[in-house]
């Protein structure tokens, strides 16, 4: 029956039948890149500001010396090794390969949260390194030199200003997480493109199908691109601020750099 229907008929079948299914794909995918990206952010900061530590030849012990170089040598070829590798292999190696060699057996929730998050940290932890070398070098002496330890000095003033730097990246990650979470069907996560390969497959409506489900991800992204946007702006502050002076005079400057009192 649904074969004599017309191209806009069995979208419309596809919808009342399926509508559901296919928001609940669309959920699971929303959930995975949100989460995913979160902590993914959260292991590439920390791997980041590990890879930024100095090593002072003279202050510092061998010990520490020693430990710090093996822990970014670590760091290093997990970036490399999760950048350089597609995601699609990284959910089959991890699934199927740890419970056959390591007797490591995780759920398949588990499996796509942890794929899509070590993922994710090894694009950030290069955006952070990136983001924090964009400070001015003098912030970090700066804060150095009125007692702030390295630590301190990362946190409360190169961190913030390398934020707004690494903004526009995070953003880019949560969009391509809503887009790849798609390669992780492979080991049987019902996203939004598993139910697209079931539908089309058990109706033999592969375009229809695909139309829906295009159209479901580009509505996704184009919202995560808006909100995104909208925290940018927010971070920029106001076009106009004002300084007041000891006396309680304020100026006020604009983008033009030009003071009015």
């Amino acid at each position: 029956m649904i074969s004599e229907m017309s191209f806009l008929e069995r979208i419309v079948y596809l919808l009342q039948n399926y509508g559901m299914s296919f928001l609940q794909g669309a959920g699971a995918t929303l959930a995975i890149a949100v989460v995913s990206t979160i902590v993914g952010c959260i292991i590439g900061f920390g791997v980041g500001v590990v890879q930024t530590i100095p090593v002072d030849t003279k202050r510092d012990s061998l010990p520490k010396r020693v430990l710090l170089r093996i822990v970014k040598i670590i760091f290093k070829a997990y970036v490399e090794i999760f950048r350089g590798t597609p995601m699609m292999v990284q959910a089959v190696f991890i699934y199927y390969g740890a419970a056959q060699v390591f007797d490591i057996h995780l759920g398949m929730w588990q499996a796509a949260f942890f794929v899509v998050s070590i993922n994710t940290g090894a694009y950030m932890a290069e955006s952070v390194r990136g983001g924090i070398i964009s400070v001015d070098p003098g912030q970090m002496e700066g804060a150095k030199a009125i007692g702030m330890t390295h630590f301190q000095a990362m946190i409360h003033v190169v961190l913030p200003q390398a934020l707004r730097n690494i903004v526009p990246q995070i953003g880019n990650n949560f969009i391509i997480n809503i887009k790849d979470s798609s390669v992780l069907s492979v080991i049987g996560v019902v996203d939004l493109f598993f139910v697209h390969k079931s539908v089309s497959g058990a109706l033999y409506t592969y375009f229809e199908s695909a139309t829906i489900v295009m159209c479901i991800y580009l509505v996704m992204t184009l919202i995560s691109s808006r909100l995104l946007l909208l925290w940018e702006k927010k971070l920029d502050g106001n076009d106009n601020y004002e300084l007041v002076d000891t006396m309680g005079v304020g100026t006020q400057f604009g983008q033009d750099g030009k003071g009015r009192l």
